[in-house]
């Protein structure tokens, strides 16, 4: 993962701690995160705010684990050893990356559904970052 400005993760708050997309007014497809243009019709840059579910199905993954993780996430690897990272379809749509969590790295399967929960992600200058990450359905409350 690259640096990002306290500045910057300041602006995708929204995107993060709510689960804020958007709907393209020309095709009606939903992009998260939000961008500047259409990312399927790529003419569109009229959107609509739309709330996600944050509820969605495990598309692919990957385990991550010795010395596989990026600088900010070395705390994380040392205290649990190897950990799921997944790209999640969600209901609406848009496929997303995120780490998997409150399961067993052996029990993460393909298709396998999943909620988002807001969740603490790592801490860089000073600052703790928080973001989703997603568990195993049958785990939520």
């Amino acid at each position: 993962m690259a640096h990002v400005s306290v500045p910057m993760y300041w602006r995708t708050i929204p995107q993060r701690y709510r689960m804020i997309g958007q709907k393209c007014r020309k095709c009606g497809k939903v992009v998260f995160p939000p961008k500047g243009v259409c990312k399927y019709c790529n003419s569109s840059t009229e959107f609509d705010e739309v709330q996600l579910s944050g509820r969605g199905k495990v598309h692919t993954y990957v385990l991550i684990g010795a010395g596989g993780a990026p600088p900010e996430f070395e705390e994380q690897e040392k205290a649990g050893g190897t950990y799921p990272v997944a790209i999640v379809e969600l209901e609406e749509g848009p496929k997303v990356i995120g780490q998997i969590a409150d399961v067993a790295p052996k029990d993460v399967s393909i298709g396998m559904s999943v909620n988002t929960e807001l969740r603490k992600v790592y801490s860089e200058e000073g600052v703790i970052r928080y973001g989703f990450k997603f568990v195993p359905e049958e785990k939520v409350m």
